[in-house]
């Protein structure tokens, strides 16, 4: 028997490849986890910045190193409009962040205890029957700032977070209203289920990342072909969005006078059931191995793939 989600739900998971659960967070614990994050801003040192920018386009994602050492670390990335021609900032630092990540589940004690002492998340892994031992990886606050926050084009998570076979697993709380006008999230509804992912996003042996595909030409093309509807989903500060790692889902630029504000995570499976290999542009060090979600192993495996 389910412990949280109800099997009707499980049941939308799987055919949808996503999932929207009002109210899944307290008021407390999501006004906890927005004034946190305004105040990791606030206090973050602009003078010493990269300056980096953050940007999901094929040809021109962040591949500086400033990125790449920020599995195991709190760091902060710029909106492309919100640093000029000579990379200097053109706003307030408080208006041009663009995230916080990758390891507020771990480095943060108001993230963590939402993300690794939440026994509802827990039990929600166990329900969603994903893996047998997940492990959790690049927590993020994602602002989208008024008038600049950027779209973010159609992707799937896995393309992000490869694992052999695939099994990445998203959380997403929203933190604010989210609303079309300010980039709300859309998906393509069973998506996971026709669409194959193509490619993944890789430390390049030069340096930097890039992109690197998996299937032949005639498969890439057929899943450019993919057609169906988005479906746009308004959240509310608590809600909680479970997204498939292959499920098709995008954003819209943040035209609105608003911010976004949205916190989160992700789980794999661990090995040896599923192989994260040195090739993922998020690496575990030493220090901070992949954090460990249950305490004991999942026995309600439903992905055949990870038996």
């Amino acid at each position: 028997m389910p412990e949280f989600l109800h099997q009707d739900q499980i049941d939308k998971f799987y055919r949808n490849g996503y999932l929207l659960i009002p109210g899944f967070l307290s008021p407390e614990e999501t006004n906890n986890l927005l004034q946190r994050s305004k105040q990791l801003i606030s206090e973050f040192p602009i003078e010493s910045h990269p300056r980096t920018k953050f940007t999901t386009g094929d040809e021109n994602h962040v591949g500086d190193n400033y990125f790449l050492t920020s599995g195991d670390k709190i760091r902060f990335f710029l909106e492309e409009d919100a640093v000029d021609g000579d990379g200097k900032l053109n706003r307030e630092k408080e208006k041009a962040v663009n995230k916080i990540g990758h390891a507020l589940h771990e480095l943060d004690p108001v993230f963590r205890k939402v993300t690794l002492g939440n026994q509802k998340v827990q039990a929600v892994a166990r329900d969603l029957a994903m893996h047998v031992d997940p492990v959790a990886l690049q927590s993020m606050v994602i602002c989208k700032q008024p008038q600049i926050g950027g779209e973010v084009g159609e992707h799937n998570d896995s393309t992000f977070l490869y694992t052999d076979p695939p099994s990445a697993l998203g959380f997403w709380f929203a933190l604010e209203e989210c609303t079309p006008l300010n980039g709300a999230l859309s998906f393509l509804p069973g998506s996971h289920l026709t669409t194959p992912i193509t490619k993944r996003f890789v430390r390049l042996p030069e340096g930097g990342t890039g992109f690197e595909k998996i299937v032949s030409p005639e498969v890439e093309a057929h899943a450019a072909s993919a057609k169906g509807k988005y479906i746009l989903e308004a959240c509310s500060p608590g809600d909680l969005v479970l997204i498939h790692g292959a499920v098709l889902h995008k954003s819209e630029r943040n035209t609105s006078s608003h911010t976004r504000f949205a916190y989160t995570f992700h789980m794999i499976e661990s090995s040896p059931r599923a192989l994260y290999d040195a090739k993922n542009w998020l690496q575990p060090t030493p220090s901070m191995p992949f954090s460990r979600v249950l305490n004991e192993p999942n026995l309600k495996l439903i992905n055949p793939a990870l038996a």
